[in-house]
């Protein structure tokens, strides 16, 4: 067995009397790619809150490269490794590609508390913004202000923002939602270029993506496990078909 990145014991959201995850147990080895998958109110964005900090457990544990971070607030977990993205666009509409990249860049840096000196002079930061945007072919658009741009390259944008201070999990919440198809498929070729040491956790409803995307998925249903195994095992999952793919009664 290889180290593992993320581990979820019994973890429980419980809303009144609703319970949107359900003492759910999921171990994520690091380096691997995992999705998480099944029908709208499953629970899969309550649970991507629950293991960024954004939400509080009603009950159970989020063990982070072995250290507990149940209680640990979420700008922490960021600084030791967690990065997301949104189903929704969270990016700077008046600001530039660049600005929008640079301000990222600078969000886990002790420059950000600096108040005397411009962000211009940390060339180190914009090295690492060039970088990014040249990977992900987005160099050219810099300047362009973030409202000018269509939606599949601010999806793009929104990656850059998550990838650039290196996180060891990256958790993807619905990225191609809202794309064409073919800036779905240039947008998963960008992801599958991405460190294969790099641990990802993935929300998607396109199925063609996660399969193409993950080693390993689990399923929801209304808060609650219901399987989990390779592309092909729940691929062939009689339950899975029935409950989500659209197959059986």
């Amino acid at each position: 067995m290889g180290t593992r990145c993320l581990v979820l014991e019994e973890l429980t959201k419980e809303f009144g009397g609703l319970m949107a995850v359900d003492h759910l147990n999921l171990e994520i080895e690091a380096g691997e790619r995992h999705g998480i998958i099944g029908p709208n109110g499953a629970g899969k964005t309550t649970l991507f809150n629950l293991i960024c900090g954004e939400l509080p457990p009603s009950e159970g544990a989020v063990t982070f490269f072995g250290r507990d971070v149940t209680r640990v607030p979420t700008y922490k977990r960021i600084a030791l490794g967690m990065s997301r993205t949104f189903q929704i666009n969270n990016l700077f509409p008046k600001l530039s590609v660049r600005q929008n990249v640079l301000l990222a860049a600078q969000g886990l840096e002790r420059t950000k508390f600096v108040m005397y000196r411009p962000i211009s002079s940390y060339s180190y930061l914009h090295d690492k913004t060039q970088n990014i945007l040249k990977e992900f072919g987005l160099w050219d658009l810099r300047d362009v202000l973030v409202e000018n741009l269509s939606y599949g390259d601010q999806r793009q944008i929104e990656i850059c923002l998550a990838l650039i201070e290196n996180p060891k999990l990256l958790l993807l919440d619905e990225p191609t939602a809202g794309l064409s198809r073919a800036e779905s498929n240039s947008f998963t070729k960008s992801l599958k270029k991405l460190d294969p040491e790099m641990t990802i956790l993935l929300i998607e409803h396109d199925m063609d993506v996660a399969f193409e995307l993950v080693e390993n998925i689990t399923v929801l249903q209304m808060g609650a496990w219901v399987a989990s195994g390779t592309t092909e095992e729940i691929k062939a999952n009689q339950k899975v078909q029935e409950i989500y793919l659209g197959t059986g009664e």
